[in-house]
């Protein structure tokens, strides 16, 4: 007999994922590496560091986007809603994937405070759920709006020559504003401008850290 999944089913199962996820090792991605064998460019120590923090920010962001999207899936209330949730988060597991690679190429490690971020994600997701989907998918839409502007942001500020960043990030653009898109024709609501400018401050918080920690 087929099991039915209630709401608690699914956070139970999306913590389960969330404590994988935050405080270990990526998914194994679906899709190759983008950053394939564009060469490595020759990076002194400044510059690492400088690619490395903005790589960190990026893996954090797609900590939060794993979160969001969970937390969406476990109280939207319409299935094409939740399968369109879970299609997105398992690009952003991609995502997840090839920034943790090009951070280890740099020598460094993702953000300390994942879990913190996890777990703040989540909560917003499963609100912006509870709100309706046409809410939560006006979320999601101006979440990719913002990740894709931040994102062109990285490309211009990333050391000269470091092509393999720029693949990654180049990709992992292209796809969020697939998301963004998906969620509109999706019927997302169009949020106001209050929540949009609190989502930039909240998001501008984490960067900040991230970048360091």
């Amino acid at each position: 007999m087929e099991r039915h999944y209630t709401p608690i089913d699914r956070i139970i199962a999306s913590i389960d994922e969330a404590l994988r996820i935050s405080t270990g090792g990526a998914p194994a991605p679906q899709r190759p590496n983008p950053a394939g064998d564009a060469v490595a460019a020759e990076l002194d120590e400044e510059q690492r560091r400088h690619a490395a923090g903005l790589m960190r920010i990026n893996h954090a962001g797609e900590i939060c986007a794993q979160a969001l999207y969970a937390g969406q899936a476990a109280t939207a209330r319409d299935d094409a809603t939740r399968e369109s949730m879970q299609s997105a988060a398992d690009e952003e597991i991609d995502h997840l994937s090839w920034c943790e690679d090009r951070l280890e190429e740099l020598d460094s490690q993702p953000s300390l405070l994942n879990p913190l971020w996890y777990a703040g994600s989540f909560a917003i997701g499963a609100l912006a759920g509870l709100a309706g989907d046409d809410w939560s998918l006006g979320f999601v839409k101006e979440t990719e709006n913002q990740v894709e502007a931040h994102l062109q942001d990285h490309l211009e500020r990333l050391p000269p020559g470091d092509a393999r960043s720029q693949a990654i990030l180049d990709q992992m653009k292209i796809d969020e504003a697939r998301h963004a898109d998906m969620a509109e024709a999706a019927g997302a609501r169009e949020l106001p401008e209050t929540v949009r400018r609190a989502m930039a401050f909240t998001a501008g918080i984490m960067k900040s850290l991230a970048y360091r920690i």
